[in-house]
């Protein structure tokens, strides 16, 4: 697959994320269901969020295991980062 160039915006800044996504399942009501999202810097994979239903899990790059976040933690830190 062929590398994707990095063009700069208009404000002169270079792309430095990209992500892609994968949708299992039509419908996220359904359980079992998520949207998987592959992020990767100009360095490569930084890692794998997984959005589902009951819950958000980070898998970082070269990890085995993933990180279990429930709705309402991932509020409160969003919460904290954003308004603190």
């Amino acid at each position: 697959m062929a590398k994707k160039k990095i063009v700069p915006t208009k404000t002169g800044s270079k792309r430095v994320h990209s992500v892609s996504a994968v949708l299992s399942v039509g419908e996220l009501t359904k359980a079992g269901s998520a949207l998987n999202l592959q992020v990767a810097g100009s360095d490569g994979k930084l890692g794998e969020l997984e959005i589902g239903r009951g819950a958000l899990y980070w898998t970082g790059k070269g990890r085995q295991k993933s990180k279990r976040l429930s709705w309402t933690r991932f509020a409160e830190m969003m919460n904290e980062l954003a308004y603190s």
